[in-house]
């Protein structure tokens, strides 16, 4: 499936239909007043988010959504039938923002919510409506008013509990391969990943949902790179799982460039809680990667592991204290 994460689209409710003129016939009626019934309500757009989607790729496709328009009146004062709603389906975690790019409409951010994006036109009144008086012959009937139109972007934002973070080429997507059931490409050499990559881990009989995106580089939250266009899909973790090749020039050196570049980006994310792990501890001695661990917990303040992606060493004590961190994470906002 291709990874689309943000789209443009226009909406269109439908509009009401048009009120009728008409008059009474029956035999020995001689004089049948109006008889016109008022048109249909045009039909609502509503936007509904719903958990087996994660990409917008649809709407790369089908850029224009219109909802039915409400029938007209007819005789015997019949109200017509109105227009049926049309529900457009986006992944939980979209946000729905005005033509600007900027204006947040909405945010679908739980499973199940919907949102009326535009409403459709009341039908117009039958000619029932304006007998008088002093004119019980009306032949005015209303047209329908028109339904909303809009144009909105739509701006995916993925709702995992791990958010892989690291330089190309760290071994996040051979991390991810190892410990879920997802197939990211895999190859030796960086920006493998292009989009980020959803996988589903078990921790001792628990889902965890894990994301891998694009690798970081230094400028990323100034556009440099892929990561900067990719950040906001981990905005939404409970916990960032920071991934540091243990075999870089100077690991230390990358973790810090790393968590200068998320202060830049967003001062929430870089305060999300952390846990570290330098991979690829297979490629250099024990006694050596644990000099690396000492500096780099020195530097961070913070637990580090040590783990060897392809050959699985150390990965279960590393996801049990992920586990432990998002639990304690949602006891945290459950208080």
């Amino acid at each position: 499936m291709k990874f689309l994460d943000q789209a443009k689209i226009y909406i269109k409710a439908g509009d009401g239909g048009r009120g009728s003129s008409a008059f009474r016939h029956e035999k020995y009626i001689e004089y049948g007043g109006p008889y016109g019934g008022d048109g249909g309500k045009g039909g609502d757009v509503i936007l509904r988010a719903v958990p087996n989607l994660n990409t917008l790729i649809d709407f790369r496709y089908k850029q224009h959504f219109k909802a039915e328009v409400g029938e007209g009146g007819m005789s015997k004062q019949c109200t017509g039938k109105g227009g049926d709603d049309l529900i457009i389906n986006v992944p939980v975690g979209t946000e729905i923002l005005a033509e600007d790019g900027e204006t947040i409409i909405v945010d679908m951010d739980k499973e199940g919510k919907t949102f009326t994006i535009a409403k459709g036109g009341d039908g117009g009144f039958g000619n029932c409506h304006y007998k008088t008086s002093t004119n019980q012959a009306p032949r005015r009937a209303d047209p329908g008013y028109p339904g909303e139109e809009i144009w909105v972007w739509l701006r995916l934002k993925i709702i995992a509990e791990v958010g892989l973070l690291g330089f190309p080429n760290a071994g996040k997507s051979t991390f991810l391969s190892v410990v879920s059931n997802a197939k990211p490409k895999i190859a030796d050499y960086p920006f493998t990943t292009l989009h980020p990559n959803l996988g589903i881990a078990k921790i001792h009989d628990e889902e965890v949902l894990i994301a891998d995106i694009p690798g970081l580089i230094e400028g990323a939250s100034e556009g440099a790179g892929l990561g900067d266009r990719f950040l906001k899909h981990v905005e939404r973790s409970k916990t960032l799982l920071h991934i540091v090749d243990i075999t870089a020039e100077d690991p230390v050196k990358n973790y810090k460039a790393i968590r200068k570049e998320l202060k830049k980006y967003s001062l929430t994310l870089f305060e999300k809680p952390e846990i570290i792990a330098l991979n690829k501890i297979d490629a250099i001695g024990l006694d050596e990667a644990k000099k690396i661990q000492a500096k780099l917990k020195r530097s961070s303040k913070k637990e580090v592991f040590l783990i060897s992606a392809v050959a699985k060493q150390g990965i279960s004590d590393l996801l049990l204290s992920v586990k432990k961190m998002i639990r304690s994470k949602e006891e945290m906002e459950n208080d």
